[in-house]
């Protein structure tokens, strides 16, 4: 008598149908260890405890060995089994609260004055660690006064290295100040106390390269126009030069007790430190000298030598 169809069709598709899920054992390690395996397969149980059998799997990935893997990986070891099944390996992971993200947070920043508010945090289960968040992986808003969110990149630390990336949107408050320009400031000006004024609002903590305070912009010299109200960040400023190209410079001249001093031309422009060329007035000679302070440079003989 023929059997039916649809049981047939079963009987012929079952060599291809997958195994059943099975619970699988918790790794934590990168490696699967003799005596996780023996909890399973209680042969491997001769085998010294944390002999690394296999890599672990990757989070959210299960690692089976089939029964004939098992098979294998016992005559490898010199391990009779009997019985053998599949045998299922995976990593712990869980969801990502609020909690400890916070909890993260607050050790990076160590401000008290810092409000963190969660906006959102990744959605996708994560594996056993300690989680980290670091400032470089913190976002920043256009604007200190700004409330929008922004992202906080962080990880998973799981040992040995490895990581598991991690983000949270954020809306981060405190006490700020900076400095805005009070009238129109132009390129290549150097700043004055008259030309910018200092503000301060419950805004974005981590402002960057934000100028925070009159005294680390008053002198330097733009590197672009601000219009009057522009917020002045520090990137767009530049130190001004001890010693212009034109310029006349005071150079002391050291030739190993002898001290002498004298006038000449600067033919390229520096600060402190910068090697320039200055012009002989009297020989009309070019030689180099190191920018010392304002309208300065030293000649040391014994390391710079004449053209």
């Amino acid at each position: 008598m023929k059997a039916p169809l649809h049981i047939a069709v079963v009987w012929w598709m079952a060599p291809f149908a997958p195994a059943q899920s099975t619970r699988c054992a918790p790794v934590e390690g990168e490696y699967i260890l003799a005596r996780e395996f023996a909890a399973a397969v209680p042969a491997f149980a001769s085998l010294a405890p944390e002999a690394p059998l296999a890599p672990s799997p990757k989070p959210s990935v299960r690692r089976v060995f089939r029964a004939f893997e098992v098979e294998l990986l016992a005559r490898k070891y010199s391990i009779t089994v009997e019985g053998s099944a599949d045998v299922c390996f995976e990593r712990p992971t869980e969801a990502l609260s609020r909690e400890r993200v916070l909890e993260a947070m607050q050790e990076v920043l160590v401000n008290p004055e810092v409000h963190i508010e969660i906006v959102e945090v990744s959605q996708f289960p994560v594996p056993h660690g300690k989680l980290v968040f670091r400032k470089e992986g913190l976002g920043v808003p256009a604007s200190p006064t700004s409330r929008a969110p922004v992202t906080w990149h962080g990880d998973v630390l799981m040992g040995e290295g490895h990581r598991f990336s991690i983000w949270a949107r954020v809306i981060l408050t405190s006490p700020v100040s900076y400095v805005v320009a009070a009238s129109p400031i132009r390129k290549g000006e150097a700043i004055s106390a008259g030309q910018i004024r200092e503000e301060s609002a419950i805004g974005f903590p981590a402002l960057g390269n934000l100028a925070q305070s009159a005294p680390q912009v008053v002198g330097l010299i733009a590197l672009r126009d601000f219009k009057a109200g522009a917020e002045i960040r520090l990137n767009q400023l530049t130190a001004p030069q001890e010693v212009a190209r034109g310029e006349m410079v005071e150079i002391q001249v050291l030739s190993g007790a002898a001290r002498l001093a004298l006038t000449g031309k600067a033919e390229s422009s520096g600060r402190i430190g910068d090697i320039i060329t200055i012009r002989n007035l009297t020989s009309n000679r070019i030689f180099q000298a190191r920018v010392s302070g304002k309208g300065k440079a030293l000649l040391d003989t014994g390391h710079l030598h004449r053209d």
